[in-house]
């Protein structure tokens, strides 16, 4: 995506009026669970079996200990990491309409949507309709089957010219990996899977999926699915993970309400490790114009990335992350342990991603305290946020840029307006130097947030600490 390309003319529907004022706390269950990695065999519904004693553990409901810590950490929706049978990470599903053994039953998942929505909290399903895991029984089946068979419409393959029973076709994988066959997406019958799928767990107690890998799935298959689902459910909303790419047109072109940002997941941490706000603020731009076509889904990390608190060297350099985070228009989505500056390094291999789902005590009592910090700053700036719902969808301008210094005017959109029907404004200032620093922000002096120190007033703009960060009004 170039500036000099303009995006498809906005298709997307408007989305659900619950998601202006959502911000999210995801969570990897079978991580978060201390789950097993490997799928247990036997069959789950016998409690004899190793598939049927994980079940029995019903690690699903722990999330219900959490939600109240959810609610407290300033939150309203829990995005849930794969929960669906699968054979090991949970992006290679064996089964769409079963909760994973080693989570628990389907009766599970009811009572944990049921205790979040008395507490207000919408949950977001992942959804992994790109690709399957190599025990999909349809797939499982397709050497006995063959090229004529239904069966044989799910997925992309190549025949052998002599084919007999017993004989298996080569197939497209996703991302090179065996154990991932990827689906058929011109085929009707996956579309219709899809549909089934996501209507069962809707009527259930979802609110809305998040749609894995949605980058790698023609833009146009989404047109045949979630037009079908909206007929039901007025209110579902789907967000597709997307990392490269036209953003913009890949939300209008597909009908999805959002994508994840991951331009500017990568600006934050790049420019605040390097003291380079120039590469954020060439990312801001873009995400400016992508605001004109949809709202993104903003985030500091998620069960993919090496956690922000890894990532910046400084620790003092933390809390201008998190301000970026809960300041800028987005929707905004924690993930579990950020809020308790929780470290963690993705690798590159076999098991590199333990380090970044880790399994969390069975109460919030049990976390340590030395997190109460973050914690507390997530706290204090959430709150801001939910004063200042505008912010979804703000309007945003660059007031002084360096690569150390950055000062930023977010106003509430004119056509839209600030609760009240007045036009708002703050502005966000952000130092990376080691000394006192003095930053214009329009002649607004009222701190609503600060770290690092105090600030006071400076002709029309503030000087604020060593490594300092505010936010005026």
């Amino acid at each position: 995506m170039t500036d000099a390309t303009p995006a498809a003319t906005p298709t997307a529907p408007t989305p659900p009026a619950w998601t202006k004022h959502a911000i999210v706390w995801q969570v990897f269950p079978l991580g978060f669970t201390g789950a097993p990695v490997l799928a247990p065999e036997g069959d789950p519904a016998d409690p004899a079996s190793p598939a049927g004693a994980l079940a029995g553990e019903h690690r699903l409901l722990r999330l219900i200990d959490w939600l109240d810590y959810l609610v407290e950490l300033g939150c309203n929706t829990l995005a849930l990491g794969p929960i669906f049978a699968s054979m090991s990470h949970g992006y290679d599903t064996v089964d769409y309409f079963r909760i994973d053994p080693r989570l628990g039953t389907n009766e599970d998942f009811e009572a944990l949507a049921a205790a979040a929505h008395q507490r207000g909290v919408r949950l977001i399903l992942d959804g992994v309709f790109n690709h399957v895991g190599k025990g999909f029984p349809a797939f499982a089946a397709l050497p006995g089957l063959g090229p004529d068979s239904p069966e044989a419409d799910f997925f992309h393959l190549t025949w052998p010219a002599d084919w007999a029973p017993g004989t298996a076709p080569d197939y497209q994988r996703f991302e090179g990996q065996d154990w991932l066959p990827v689906l058929n997406h011109a085929s009707p019958a996956v579309a219709d899977l899809v549909v089934e799928v996501m209507e069962f767990w809707l009527e259930r107690g979802a609110d809305a999926w998040r749609l894995d890998a949605a980058y790698a799935v023609d833009p146009a298959f989404w047109t045949r699915v979630l037009p079908r689902v909206r007929e039901r459910f007025e209110d579902v909303f789907f967000v597709g993970e997307v990392i490269h790419g036209d953003y913009a047109q890949i939300a209008d072109t597909s009908g999805m309400d959002s994508v994840t940002q991951y331009e500017l997941w990568k600006a934050i941490w790049s420019s605040l490790e390097t003291s380079n706000f120039y590469e954020l603020t060439w990312t801001l731009k873009r995400h400016k114009a992508m605001l004109a076509h949809f709202v993104p889904w903003t985030f500091l990390g998620n069960h993919d990335t090496t956690r922000i608190a890894s990532q910046l060297t400084d620790p003092a350099r933390l809390p201008h992350a998190i301000a970026l985070l809960l300041t800028l228009p987005g929707l905004p989505a924690i993930y579990y342990g950020d809020e308790q500056a929780f470290r963690g390094v993705k690798e590159e291999r076999l098991g590199g991603d333990d380090a970044i789902r880790p399994a969390f005590p069975s109460s919030p009592a049990e976390l340590s305290t030395l997190g109460e910090g973050t914690l507390r700053l997530y706290q204090e700036l959430i709150a801001l946020r939910r004063r200042l719902p505008w912010l979804y969808r703000a309007g945003l301008e660059t007031l002084h840029l360096d690569n150390r210094l950055l000062s930023l005017s977010l106003s509430a959109p004119r056509e839209q307006g600030a609760e009240g029907g007045q036009e708002q404004e703050i502005v966000l200032v952000l130092s990376l130097e080691e000394h006192e620093a003095w930053l214009p922000t329009s002649g607004r002096h009222q701190v609503l947030a600060a770290g690092g120190g105090s600030v006071r007033a400076e002709r029309d703009g503030v000087v604020v600490p060593s490594l300092g960060w505010a936010v005026l009004a």
